[in-house]
């Protein structure tokens, strides 16, 4: 079976998805809708497909999935159209920013019973998969610690950062689900600090830039999450995970990975420039285990449970750095 997609934004992340979708022989890409008519139709020209608005991808027999990248506040609407219209959902995080719209989004798509994947394409890593399957097969004993570190080459626009809920909600976001991957057990407990050390403008927008974070579960596991908007070096992406019998790491990624010594010392070539180049292969395993979701019934994960979790551990960072204490997930979720 071919899956259908119709594709629901295609800027800068919905041209990642294009890419991974047509490069996958179990998948075509039918149509692409987005607000802004030029870039729509510059991924109907790459990807051959045709041009449409949302009303009419979902009401369209020829597409069988959809993958929404628009803004952050359609997320749940959007999810809500397609999963009454039977359509299988790939969505990117968050589902929303409010814990209580989301909850709803999800009953919606339970009493609908649709297929709903959320976009931690982190998951995919083949590098972080080997981490996990590194801990799977019991190679460091129990995992105790996790360290991830995750800092971007640069910062957003001011316009996105007004819009995007926030450092934790839109950048940590990703670490928080990565820690719950590697952990082995629910985080119980977030202190976080944060601060405005690269661009002042940030934090008149309301937000921070440089973050540091702890985790805890209830055995006394502990992730640490080191957070920045400025990585003049690359962008930084590098976990480590400690366990009762060994550590194993994940190192930053190269577009070429060599090593040159000479008089002057060893040189490396640079780092991956941001997400678009370094999590290629991550994007593409991605569609491909939302394609099995839908043609095999294979397990879809992460999913709209795993999405709630990430914001709560979100929204409890939030709250951490409001209020200088240790905010246990509990008094978030209810």
């Amino acid at each position: 079976m071919t899956v259908k997609f119709g594709l629901l934004g295609a800027g800068r992340i919905g041209k990642v998805h294009a890419r991974a979708i047509s490069g996958d022989d179990n998948a075509t890409l039918v149509a692409v809708a987005d607000a802004m008519a030029p870039a729509a139709e510059a991924v109907a020209r790459q990807y051959g497909c045709a041009v449409r608005t949302v009303d009419e991808i979902e009401a369209a027999s020829d597409i069988d999935a959809v993958v929404i990248c628009t803004p952050t506040n359609t997320h749940a609407d959007l999810i809500e159209r397609f999963a009454r219209a039977g359509k299988a959902i790939f969505c990117e995080k968050p589902v929303d920013l409010s814990l209580a719209r989301v909850r709803d989004c999800l009953k919606v798509v339970e009493a609908e019973k649709a297929k709903l994947m959320v976009g931690f394409n982190r998951r995919f890593d083949p590098h972080f998969r080997a981490v996990r399957a590194a801990i799977d097969e019991g190679r460091i004993g129990k995992v105790e610690m996790v360290s991830i570190t995750s800092r971007d080459p640069g910062a957003p626009p001011i316009d996105y950062i007004k819009v995007s809920g926030g450092i934790f909600r839109d950048m940590t976001i990703h670490d928080f689900d990565m820690a719950r991957f590697l952990l082995g057990e629910e985080v119980e407990a977030v202190m976080a600090t944060a601060a405005v050390l690269v661009d002042p403008a940030i934090g008149k927008a309301g937000d921070f830039d440089s973050a540091s974070l702890i985790l805890t579960t209830r055995s006394g596991r502990q992730c640490v999450i080191s957070n920045s908007r400025r990585a003049t070096y690359g962008y930084d992406q590098r976990i480590e995970v400690h366990g009762s019998e060994g550590m194993v790491a994940a190192e930053n990624q190269r577009p070429v990975s060599i090593e040159v010594a000479s008089a002057k010392g060893y040189t490396r070539p640079p780092l991956h420039d941001f997400f678009m180049t370094r999590y290629t292969e991550a994007y593409a395993a991605e569609i491909a285990a939302f394609i099995a979701a839908i043609t095999e019934g294979a397990l879809i994960s992460p999913n709209g449970q795993d999405g709630l979790a990430a914001l709560a551990l979100a929204d409890a960072a939030v709250k951490s750095v409001k209020e200088g204490r240790a905010v246990r997930v509990s008094e978030i979720l209810g």
